[in-house]
């Protein structure tokens, strides 16, 4: 039997007026291990954006339903699923799909939480995962370390600079906004850098007084990378996790082409002399062939939020209606925190 509900399908490139519809469709019931939520509301991320723009190759074809989150109810689940789910609130990771009422998922890519806020636990999945993943799983942070937190004042910024200062680690916070210096400060950033006012660079190696970061949290990439690699000391990591500065490129293949001309040319010998790494960070791909990482990120995060020792920084929570301005406002670079759409 199937299941009507709705969704925004992402049609087309453009403004979010342009490219979403707001759509009926049909969904099937839950096999084995799924499980079919009826969603209360979804998360926003700035890989929307990117497939948005059609610059996101993992997104599906149009016309498509994006969304890696989703706040709901479990009301049915496959043969396999673990069957106590059914009439839990849960906290959910699907591979895309969120934009919409229902959604079918795996049962380990679930946890049942209480009565919080939505846009509260929103925060908790691709951002907080996110953030986990990085700081605590792939590389954990020490306390001797020196971090530098790009878009710093964002969703996986602000888990970071949480989880950063609760190892014990010096938190330098990059924004792009004077009005996100607060929020970051707040959080514990130990130094607050406004790329807007100045080299960035230059203003972290006046902090410096000559020593070197050891992490770099990188989404942005392009021409930051050469220059994060500059200050990343011996045993340094450089952690990419997405590639926002081609977002802002507005001549096709030329764009692309010159986004990999400012990273440059990486030989693995010339890591290892200098005893520098990188790490690439895609959750999408973790969340296909290591589920369950995902899973363990996902329980770590909420068990962290209950105990209130990080504290999910909400940007905005919108009405379905509101939709294309949550959109519009996620792609503007002004916005702090997470941002949700409620059903």
């Amino acid at each position: 039997m199937k299941i009507k509900s709705e969704a925004f399908f992402l049609c087309k490139t453009g403004t979010p007026e342009e490219a979403f519809e707001l759509r009926s469709f049909e969904i099937n019931e839950p096999k084995e291990n799924q499980v079919l939520i009826e969603v209360e509301a979804f998360g926003l991320n700035y890989a929307d954006v990117m497939a948005r723009k059609g610059l996101y190759r993992e997104a599906p074809d149009f016309p498509c339903v994006v969304g890696y989150e989703v706040v709901g109810r479990v009301i049915s689940t496959g043969v396999s699923a673990k069957n106590d789910l059914v009439g839990k609130r849960v906290i959910a990771f699907c591979r895309f799909g969120g934009y919409a009422k229902h959604v079918i998922t795996t049962d380990i890519a679930t946890v049942v939480v209480g009565d919080q806020p939505s846009e509260e636990l929103l925060a908790l999945t691709t951002q907080s995962v996110t953030a986990y993943y990085m700081g605590m799983y792939l590389t954990p942070i020490h306390s001797i370390d020196t971090v530098l937190i790009h878009a710093a004042a964002g969703g996986v910024g602000t888990i970071l600079i949480q989880l950063a200062k609760m190892q014990g680690a010096t938190v330098i916070a990059k924004i792009g906004r004077a009005e996100k210096a607060e929020v970051v400060k707040k959080l514990g950033a130990d130094f607050v850098v406004n790329y807007n006012d100045s080299d960035y660079i230059e203003q972290i190696k006046t902090f410096l007084k000559g020593d070197r970061i050891d992490v770099s949290y990188n989404p942005v990439a392009g021409s930051t990378y050469k220059k994060d690699m500059s200050i990343l000391g011996s045993g340094g990591r450089m952690v990419l996790f997405g590639g926002s500065e081609l977002s802002n490129g507005k001549w096709g293949i030329l764009s692309k082409l010159n986004f990999v001309r400012r990273m440059g040319l990486v030989l693995p010998i010339g890591l290892m002399m200098r005893s520098k790494n990188i790490l690439g960070v895609n959750m999408l791909k973790i969340a296909d062939n290591r589920p369950k990482i995902l899973e363990f990120c996902l329980q770590e995060s909420f068990r962290l939020f209950r105990e209130g020792k990080i504290v999910p920084q909400v940007g905005g929570s919108y009405s379905a209606k509101e939709f294309n301005e949550a959109h519009a406002m996620l792609e503007s670079g002004k916005s702090t925190g997470k941002l949700s759409v409620k059903w």
